[in-house]
């Protein structure tokens, strides 16, 4: 048997799979070290990034909340503005990257090496967050019932003040013949509304004492 043969062990050749496998662990940690290097580095980027913009991000309201202002970690670090602005390094680790994820895909809203014109444009997008906000909240409901009314009755009162403007500006006589026109045209108004009333009055009567008769008339005739 196998056991029975120590020479056979010791003069086996040597396996290669260690030596492949501690290959293996050596050259990941190498590229773990070289992740961590890069992330540590744009990390360290997009906090010089942060601090410039600080004066910026301390001015926007505390009740404001669609904005971030943090700097997320991960494979990539990002300095987000909001739930779909962020800034990121580019490829060559140098270049700044601000970008805005869209329904059409993302966007990218600027990039460069320098810092300045990076803040510049984080901070014109900031401001146009906020006047969209202002705007919205400017924007009050209209009811076009209560326009209406309103209208009509301004039109009213327009009418009303037009037509005593006109009376003031004219004669003493053509006042009183006016005030008399105007009184003789309520009298009229009134001795018909009067005589309409008597009128239904008499038809009333006459359908209730006709119903009356076709109802007793057995009773009378009988």
């Amino acid at each position: 048997m196998a056991f029975d043969r120590p020479d056979r062990v010791k003069n086996a050749p040597k396996s290669s799979l260690v030596d492949a496998v501690r290959d293996i662990k050596i050259a990941s940690a190498e590229r773990g070290d070289i992740v961590i290097d890069m992330k540590e580095a744009d990390r360290a980027r997009l906090e010089l990034l942060a601090q410039e913009l600080k004066p910026v991000f301390d001015e926007v309201p505390l009740d404001d909340e669609r904005f971030d202002f943090a700097i997320s970690s991960g494979l990539q670090p990002r300095l987000w503005i909001d739930a779909t602005a962020h800034v990121m390094m580019g490829k060559d680790r140098r270049q700044y990257r601000f970008v805005r994820d869209s329904r059409l895909g993302r966007l990218t809203l600027a990039e460069g090496t320098a810092i300045e014109p990076i803040a510049q444009s984080v901070t014109r997008y900031i401001a146009e967050r906020i006047y969209e906000r202002e705007l919205a909240f400017a924007g009050d409901d209209i009811s076009y019932r209560i326009q209406k009314a309103a209208d009509e009755e301004k039109a009213a009162k327009d009418i009303a003040s037009e037509e005593a403007s006109k009376l003031a500006d004219q004669p003493a006589e053509e006042k009183e013949t006016v005030i008399e026109e105007v009184s003789m045209a309520a009298k009229d108004r009134a001795s018909k509304t009067a005589a309409s009333k008597a009128v239904w009055f008499l038809i009333a009567a006459f359908v209730v004492g006709g119903t009356l008769l076709l109802a007793f008339r057995d009773a009378i005739f009988g």
